[in-house]
Protein backbone atom coordinates (compact mmCIF):
# COMPACT_ATOMS: atom_id res chain seq x y z
CA UNK A 1 0.00 0.00 0.00
CA UNK A 2 2.94 2.36 0.50
CA UNK A 3 3.85 1.78 -3.15
CA UNK A 4 0.33 2.88 -4.10
CA UNK A 5 0.74 6.08 -2.08
CA UNK A 6 4.08 6.71 -3.77
CA UNK A 7 2.43 6.38 -7.17
CA UNK A 8 -0.46 8.68 -6.21
CA UNK A 9 1.80 11.52 -5.15
CA UNK A 10 4.23 11.05 -8.05
CA UNK A 11 1.37 11.63 -10.50
CA UNK A 12 0.50 15.03 -8.94
CA UNK A 13 2.86 17.73 -10.27
CA UNK A 14 1.78 20.37 -7.76
CA UNK A 15 3.78 19.68 -4.55
CA UNK A 16 1.16 21.29 -2.28
CA UNK A 17 -1.62 19.18 -3.76
CA UNK A 18 0.59 16.09 -3.68
CA UNK A 19 0.97 16.59 0.06
CA UNK A 20 -2.80 17.04 0.40
CA UNK A 21 -3.34 13.88 -1.63
CA UNK A 22 -0.98 11.93 0.62
CA UNK A 23 -2.87 13.09 3.71
CA UNK A 24 -6.20 12.21 2.09
CA UNK A 25 -5.01 8.68 1.35
CA UNK A 26 -3.96 8.29 4.99
CA UNK A 27 -7.35 9.65 6.07
CA UNK A 28 -9.07 7.01 3.95
CA UNK A 29 -7.00 4.27 5.53
CA UNK A 30 -7.82 5.59 9.02
CA UNK A 31 -11.52 5.53 8.15
CA UNK A 32 -11.13 1.99 6.85
CA UNK A 33 -9.66 0.78 10.15
CA UNK A 34 -12.35 2.60 12.13
CA UNK A 35 -14.95 0.91 9.94
CA UNK A 36 -13.44 -2.53 10.53
CA UNK A 37 -13.26 -1.80 14.27
CA UNK A 38 -16.98 -0.96 14.43
CA UNK A 39 -16.48 2.70 15.36
CA UNK A 40 -19.38 3.73 13.13
CA UNK A 41 -21.81 1.92 15.34
CA UNK A 42 -21.54 4.96 17.62
CA UNK A 43 -19.52 7.59 15.73
CA UNK A 44 -20.90 9.77 12.94
CA UNK A 45 -18.60 11.34 10.34
CA UNK A 46 -19.02 15.10 9.85
CA UNK A 47 -17.18 18.22 8.72
CA UNK A 48 -15.22 19.18 5.62
CA UNK A 49 -13.50 15.84 5.08
CA UNK A 50 -16.90 14.15 5.21
CA UNK A 51 -18.09 16.52 2.49
CA UNK A 52 -15.13 15.59 0.31
CA UNK A 53 -15.37 11.84 0.81
CA UNK A 54 -19.16 11.65 0.53
CA UNK A 55 -20.06 14.39 -1.95
CA UNK A 56 -16.88 15.33 -3.82
CA UNK A 57 -16.17 18.75 -2.30
CA UNK A 58 -13.39 20.10 -4.57
CA UNK A 59 -11.00 21.01 -1.79
CA UNK A 60 -8.81 18.92 0.44
CA UNK A 61 -9.36 18.89 4.20
CA UNK A 62 -6.97 18.36 7.11
CA UNK A 63 -9.10 16.85 9.88
CA UNK A 64 -11.32 13.85 10.47
CA UNK A 65 -14.29 15.02 12.55
CA UNK A 66 -16.81 12.78 14.30
CA UNK A 67 -19.66 13.09 16.77
CA UNK A 68 -20.59 10.48 19.33
CA UNK A 69 -24.23 9.84 18.53
CA UNK A 70 -24.76 7.40 21.40
CA UNK A 71 -23.28 9.28 24.37
CA UNK A 72 -24.22 6.57 26.87
CA UNK A 73 -21.83 4.16 25.17
CA UNK A 74 -18.08 3.87 25.58
CA UNK A 75 -16.11 5.73 22.90
CA UNK A 76 -13.20 3.23 22.64
CA UNK A 77 -11.22 6.24 21.45
CA UNK A 78 -7.77 5.05 22.48
CA UNK A 79 -8.49 1.45 21.49
CA UNK A 80 -9.53 2.46 17.97
CA UNK A 81 -6.44 4.63 17.60
CA UNK A 82 -4.16 1.81 18.73
CA UNK A 83 -5.72 -0.34 16.01
CA UNK A 84 -5.09 2.40 13.43
CA UNK A 85 -1.45 2.65 14.46
CA UNK A 86 -1.03 -1.14 14.37
CA UNK A 87 -2.46 -1.38 10.86
CA UNK A 88 -0.06 1.26 9.52
CA UNK A 89 2.92 -0.15 11.40
CA UNK A 90 2.25 -3.57 9.87
CA UNK A 91 2.80 -1.99 6.44
CA UNK A 92 6.11 -0.41 7.39
CA UNK A 93 4.99 3.10 8.28
CA UNK A 94 6.77 4.87 11.13
CA UNK A 95 3.65 5.88 13.04
CA UNK A 96 3.08 7.51 16.40
CA UNK A 97 -0.22 8.59 17.97
CA UNK A 98 -0.73 11.38 20.49
CA UNK A 99 -4.08 11.55 22.28
CA UNK A 100 -5.93 14.08 24.42
CA UNK A 101 -9.19 12.60 25.68
CA UNK A 102 -9.52 14.78 28.79
CA UNK A 103 -11.84 17.29 27.13
CA UNK A 104 -15.35 16.93 25.75
CA UNK A 105 -13.93 16.97 22.25
CA UNK A 106 -11.38 14.14 22.22
CA UNK A 107 -8.50 14.78 19.84
CA UNK A 108 -5.60 12.84 18.44
CA UNK A 109 -2.79 13.25 15.95
CA UNK A 110 -1.53 10.31 13.93
CA UNK A 111 2.06 11.18 13.02
CA UNK A 112 3.94 9.62 10.11
CA UNK A 113 7.61 10.38 10.64
CA UNK A 114 9.76 10.74 7.54
CA UNK A 115 6.88 10.16 5.14
CA UNK A 116 7.15 13.50 3.25
CA UNK A 117 10.82 12.74 2.58
CA UNK A 118 10.07 9.15 1.50
CA UNK A 119 7.45 10.43 -0.95
CA UNK A 120 9.79 13.06 -2.40
CA UNK A 121 7.71 15.90 -0.95
CA UNK A 122 10.35 17.27 1.41
CA UNK A 123 14.17 17.42 1.54
CA UNK A 124 14.06 16.89 5.30
CA UNK A 125 14.25 13.29 6.50
CA UNK A 126 12.76 14.14 9.89
CA UNK A 127 9.64 15.93 8.61
CA UNK A 128 6.32 14.51 9.81
CA UNK A 129 2.97 14.29 8.02
CA UNK A 130 0.04 14.14 10.45
CA UNK A 131 -3.65 13.36 10.38
CA UNK A 132 -5.79 15.02 13.06
CA UNK A 133 -8.88 13.30 14.41
CA UNK A 134 -11.55 14.78 16.69
CA UNK A 135 -14.55 13.19 18.39
CA UNK A 136 -17.22 15.36 20.02
CA UNK A 137 -18.44 13.25 22.93
CA UNK A 138 -21.28 15.64 23.82
CA UNK A 139 -22.60 16.87 20.48
CA UNK A 140 -25.68 19.09 20.16
CA UNK A 141 -28.92 17.18 19.80
CA UNK A 142 -30.90 16.92 16.60
CA UNK A 143 -28.51 15.59 13.94
CA UNK A 144 -30.00 13.58 11.11
CA UNK A 145 -27.98 10.47 10.29
CA UNK A 146 -27.35 8.49 7.12
CA UNK A 147 -25.18 5.63 5.92
CA UNK A 148 -23.33 5.60 2.60
CA UNK A 149 -20.96 3.34 0.70
CA UNK A 150 -18.34 5.39 -1.14
CA UNK A 151 -15.00 4.80 -2.79
CA UNK A 152 -12.14 7.23 -2.26
CA UNK A 153 -8.85 5.31 -2.41
CA UNK A 154 -10.60 2.45 -0.59
CA UNK A 155 -14.23 1.37 -0.32
CA UNK A 156 -15.84 2.73 2.82
CA UNK A 157 -19.16 2.15 4.57
CA UNK A 158 -19.66 5.38 6.50
CA UNK A 159 -22.19 6.44 9.13
CA UNK A 160 -22.48 10.22 8.89
CA UNK A 161 -24.55 13.34 9.35
CA UNK A 162 -27.13 13.76 6.61
CA UNK A 163 -26.97 16.61 4.10
CA UNK A 164 -29.14 19.05 6.07
CA UNK A 165 -27.12 18.40 9.21
CA UNK A 166 -23.78 18.83 7.42
CA UNK A 167 -24.92 22.26 6.23
CA UNK A 168 -26.03 23.10 9.77
CA UNK A 169 -22.58 22.18 11.04
CA UNK A 170 -20.92 24.49 8.52
CA UNK A 171 -23.25 27.39 9.36
CA UNK A 172 -22.53 26.90 13.05
CA UNK A 173 -18.78 27.01 12.40
CA UNK A 174 -19.15 30.19 10.37
CA UNK A 175 -21.35 31.94 12.93
CA UNK A 176 -19.52 30.79 16.05
CA UNK A 177 -15.96 31.35 14.87
CA UNK A 178 -14.37 34.65 15.89
CA UNK A 179 -12.79 35.14 12.46
CA UNK A 180 -13.83 34.39 8.89
CA UNK A 181 -12.12 31.20 7.75
CA UNK A 182 -11.54 30.75 4.03
CA UNK A 183 -12.44 27.08 4.10
CA UNK A 184 -15.82 27.92 5.65
CA UNK A 185 -16.46 30.48 2.93
CA UNK A 186 -15.49 28.09 0.16
CA UNK A 187 -17.70 25.34 1.56
CA UNK A 188 -20.65 27.71 1.89
CA UNK A 189 -20.31 28.77 -1.76
CA UNK A 190 -20.23 25.10 -2.70
CA UNK A 191 -23.33 24.32 -0.62
CA UNK A 192 -25.43 27.27 -1.74
CA UNK A 193 -24.57 26.99 -5.43
CA UNK A 194 -26.25 23.57 -5.42
CA UNK A 195 -29.94 24.43 -5.41
CA UNK A 196 -30.85 20.81 -4.80
CA UNK A 197 -29.08 20.78 -1.44
CA UNK A 198 -31.64 20.69 1.40
CA UNK A 199 -32.11 23.57 3.82
CA UNK A 200 -30.07 23.40 7.04
CA UNK A 201 -31.21 21.30 9.96
CA UNK A 202 -32.28 24.23 12.13
CA UNK A 203 -32.83 22.10 15.22
CA UNK A 204 -29.21 20.99 15.15
CA UNK A 205 -27.96 24.46 14.21
CA UNK A 206 -29.81 26.21 17.04
CA UNK A 207 -28.76 23.58 19.59
CA UNK A 208 -25.14 23.96 18.49
CA UNK A 209 -25.31 27.75 18.74
CA UNK A 210 -26.76 27.59 22.26
CA UNK A 211 -24.06 25.12 23.26
CA UNK A 212 -21.36 27.58 22.19
CA UNK A 213 -22.88 30.66 23.85
CA UNK A 214 -24.91 32.20 21.03
CA UNK A 215 -26.55 35.38 22.31
CA UNK A 216 -28.92 36.00 19.44
CA UNK A 217 -32.43 34.72 18.77
CA UNK A 218 -33.05 31.22 17.46
CA UNK A 219 -32.63 31.02 13.70
CA UNK A 220 -35.65 30.23 11.55
CA UNK A 221 -36.39 29.43 7.93
CA UNK A 222 -36.94 33.16 7.42
CA UNK A 223 -33.86 34.45 9.25
CA UNK A 224 -30.89 32.11 8.86
CA UNK A 225 -29.80 33.51 5.52
CA UNK A 226 -29.88 37.15 6.67
CA UNK A 227 -28.06 36.26 9.91
CA UNK A 228 -25.26 34.59 7.96
CA UNK A 229 -25.17 37.53 5.52
CA UNK A 230 -24.78 39.96 8.43
CA UNK A 231 -21.83 37.96 9.75
CA UNK A 232 -20.18 37.93 6.32
CA UNK A 233 -20.77 41.64 5.78
CA UNK A 234 -19.02 42.64 9.00
CA UNK A 235 -16.16 40.14 8.81
CA UNK A 236 -12.55 40.74 7.80
CA UNK A 237 -12.09 39.13 4.37
CA UNK A 238 -8.34 39.63 4.23
CA UNK A 239 -7.42 36.04 5.17
CA UNK A 240 -10.15 34.22 3.25
CA UNK A 241 -8.35 33.34 0.02
CA UNK A 242 -4.88 32.70 1.54
CA UNK A 243 -6.46 30.29 4.04
CA UNK A 244 -8.12 28.07 1.47
CA UNK A 245 -6.02 28.41 -1.69
CA UNK A 246 -3.46 25.65 -0.79
CA UNK A 247 -6.30 23.12 -0.44
CA UNK A 248 -8.19 23.79 -3.68
CA UNK A 249 -8.17 21.24 -6.48
CA UNK A 250 -8.62 24.11 -8.96
CA UNK A 251 -6.78 27.25 -7.90
CA UNK A 252 -9.06 29.50 -9.98
CA UNK A 253 -11.98 28.53 -7.71
CA UNK A 254 -10.50 31.06 -5.28
CA UNK A 255 -11.81 33.79 -7.60
CA UNK A 256 -15.35 32.88 -6.52
CA UNK A 257 -14.70 33.79 -2.90
CA UNK A 258 -15.92 37.37 -2.80
CA UNK A 259 -18.37 39.08 -0.51
CA UNK A 260 -20.76 40.02 -3.37
CA UNK A 261 -20.87 36.39 -4.55
CA UNK A 262 -21.72 35.11 -1.07
CA UNK A 263 -24.36 37.74 -0.45
CA UNK A 264 -25.95 36.98 -3.81
CA UNK A 265 -26.16 33.28 -2.95
CA UNK A 266 -27.70 34.12 0.43
CA UNK A 267 -30.31 36.52 -0.99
Amino acid sequence: MKDHLQQLTAEQPNPLLARCLAREYLQARVLQTLQYRGAFQTWAFQGGTALRFLYGLPRFSEDLDFSLEHPSRVTYFREHLRAVAADFAAEGYAVRVTVNDRKTVHSAFIHFAGLPFALGLSPHRSEVLSVKLELDTSPPAGAGLATSIVRRHVTLHLHHHDRASLLAGKLHALLARAWLKGRDVFDLVWYLSDRSWPAPNLTLLNNALVQTGWGGPALTVQTWRSTVADKLTSADWGRVVPDVRPFLERERDADLLTKPNLLKLLA
